[in-house]
């Protein structure tokens, strides 16, 4: 068990949403995005920065594995659902290795 690699990962994406007149309209779009990521790729998804922005918000994904090339594919994935989503731009995307 020792001889088996883990790998972690951590995205940071800072989004803007553009058409958030309100906290309420924020957090529908930013729930409904990490809904979407958790759902599809059993990701630890996390609000982390501007909570109390209207139109900004920063949000974490971190997963687990023992394989590095599905690590990084399933990021580019996320990476490709966030900028498909409708209700949010992103400003920028980060990623480490842990």
């Amino acid at each position: 068990m020792k001889d088996q690699p883990i790998f972690i990962t951590l995205l940071t994406i800072e989004l803007v949403i553009p058409y958030a007149q309100s906290l309420k309209d924020k957090r529908s779009a930013v729930r409904g995005l990490t809904d979407r990521i958790r759902n599809k790729f059993n990701a630890s998804v996390a609000e982390v920065g501007y909570q109390d922005k209207w139109q900004r918000s920063v949000v974490a994904v971190c997963f687990v594995g023992g394989d590095k090339r599905h690590l990084e594919l399933d990021a580019t994935r996320i990476r490709t659902l966030c900028e498909e989503a409708m209700d949010v731009e992103i400003a920028a995307i980060d990623q480490e290795w842990l």
